[in-house]
């Protein structure tokens, strides 16, 4: 198989026949129940070293918080541990068939988002470590989570293996639909809350839709007014951004005053300069907000640690305001096991992979490359704050609602897969039949129990003193 029909630009001189007769070829080297191995020896490298070597490069006053968020639970470490997961996945078998990865594809990653039309979708939200790619990775990352949430949860062995066949079985099963249409029509599917609604609203109870419509309201509350009123106060007749150390910590309350000016004007000229990285239109309604306020924030799990800018602009009066966060964008994960891609910067290479699988993305979206007040240049990528975000909370999931949404996960990763990869040929090889889907099952369960192994070495390390953890 040539390294053009691996990446996707290939395609068009391979008739949908000569594509199928690739996937089925596939299996003969890698067979699909060779999916469910994962026996990891002895040479594998120490998690809490990849751990450290990321945490190197971070902010280290909150390198603690990171640690003290992944050493909470298995699935809290899960989801800060893509690095530890990409390597262990560089060893498993592959079939040479490539797509847009989103790199940490794990159950809480897929949510409730607005289109610019503002129609609510379903969709992946994190595009931090994407990059072209094996499609398996990204299918074990979101099974090995399910299992991961679920034993939390308390469910049974039998539970867990039905939750993971649902998810890849849709997951198959999606590939194969979108196998059999034309290439304009796997770019314009989108799964908004009605289609969602008609799709899986009959497997869930009516307790499940009653909090599947809950949630539905409860992320169009999610917006920029919500966040403008929760996140700002007035203070001396101005809007400012609310301090609540150390997690949104207002510049003049970082620095001292001259260092201050100087990151100050280093955020606005990012601001303004990521603007050329937009559409014309939408660079031209940017144009129209001035910056009022700007704040460090700590974010999620895995990207603590990571520099992160919450920008305060207002637009027509002060009661007219549109937050963005400007996000650090360092090296995918995946980076070390597949090559780091074609881009020039960080920050162009998560906008560029977030557009590719994203049904629709944020007007707002951009990159741009600064030079921070320490000398070193860094890049950055640039959205909204907040716009209409809904994300499942896993602990309130039973096996039937956990079941039914990681079907919905399946269906949206495999037609974001569809968009870049070699849809024809992925679903040849996984075929008609259950196997990919029971290897799943098997893999999933065994890479639960490498991530308590490793959670626990966290924890180990953290009782030691050898790393310092922070509640926050």
């Amino acid at each position: 198989m040539t390294e053009n029909h691996r990446n996707g630009r290939g395609l068009r001189r391979h008739t949908p026949q000569e594509r199928a007769a690739l996937g089925k070829a596939a299996r003969a080297s890698v067979p699909r129940s060779s999916h469910a191995e994962f026996s990891p020896g002895p040479q594998r490298t120490d998690p809490l070293e990849i751990i450290e070597k990321q945490s190197a490069t971070r902010l280290s006053e909150l390198v603690p918080i990171r640690y003290g968020r992944m050493s909470e639970s298995p699935f809290r470490f899960y989801r800060g541990a893509a690095a530890i997961m990409a390597s262990d996945l560089a060893d498993t078998p592959r079939t040479g068939l490539r797509a847009q990865l989103c790199g940490d594809a794990h159950m809480l990653n897929f949510r409730l988002l607005a289109s610019p039309e503002r129609r609510l979708m379903f969709d992946i939200n994190d595009f931090d470590e994407t990059l072209p790619g094996p499609w398996e990775w990204d299918v074990k990352r979101l099974a090995a989570s399910l299992v991961i949430a679920s034993r939390s949860n308390g469910f049974s062995t039998k539970e867990r293996a039905e939750i993971v066949r649902a998810t890849v079985r849709s997951y198959r099963e999606s590939v194969r639909a979108f196998a059999g249409i034309g290439n304009l029509a796997v770019w314009y599917a989108q799964f908004d809350v009605a289609w969602v609604r008609g799709r899986f609203g009959a497997d869930l109870s009516a307790r499940g839709r009653e909090r599947w419509a809950q949630a539905v309201a409860k992320a169009r509350s999610h917006d920029t007014v919500q966040v403008f009123d929760k996140l700002t106060h007035v203070v001396a007749g101005e809007r400012r951004i609310i301090p609540d150390p150390p997690l949104i910590t207002p510049l003049e309350d970082l620095l001292p005053d001259e260092r201050r000016g100087r990151l100050e004007q280093q955020i606005s000229r990012l601001i303004e300069r990521y603007g050329r990285t937009l559409q014309s239109d939408r660079r031209f309604l940017l144009e129209q907000y001035r910056v009022a306020d700007m704040a460090r924030k700590v974010v999620g799990v895995g990207s603590v640690g990571t520099r992160c800018w919450i920008v305060l602009l207002l637009g027509r009066d002060d009661e007219d305001p549109l937050f963005l966060q400007a996000k650090e964008a360092d090296e995918s994960v995946l980076a070390p096991h597949v090559g780091g891609g074609t881009y020039s910067t960080q920050g162009e290479r998560v906008v560029s992979g977030q557009r590719l699988m994203q049904a629709t993305s944020d007007i707002f979206l951009g990159w741009e490359q600064v030079e921070g007040i320490d000398g070193q240049r860094r890049d950055f990528y640039v959205r909204q704050l907040r716009d209409w975000k809904g994300v499942a909370v896993a602990e309130d999931m039973v096996p039937r609602g956990m079941r039914t949404f990681g079907a919905l996960c399946g269906a949206t990763l495999a037609r974001a897969h569809a968009r870049s990869g070699d849809r024809i040929a992925i679903a040849a090889y996984m075929g008609g039949g259950d196997s990919f889907d029971r290897a799943l099952v098997t893999f999933a369960e065994r890479y639960a129990d490498q991530n308590e192994r490793d959670h626990q070495a966290l924890v180990d390390a953290i009782s030691a003193g050898r790393l310092s953890a922070a509640n926050a």
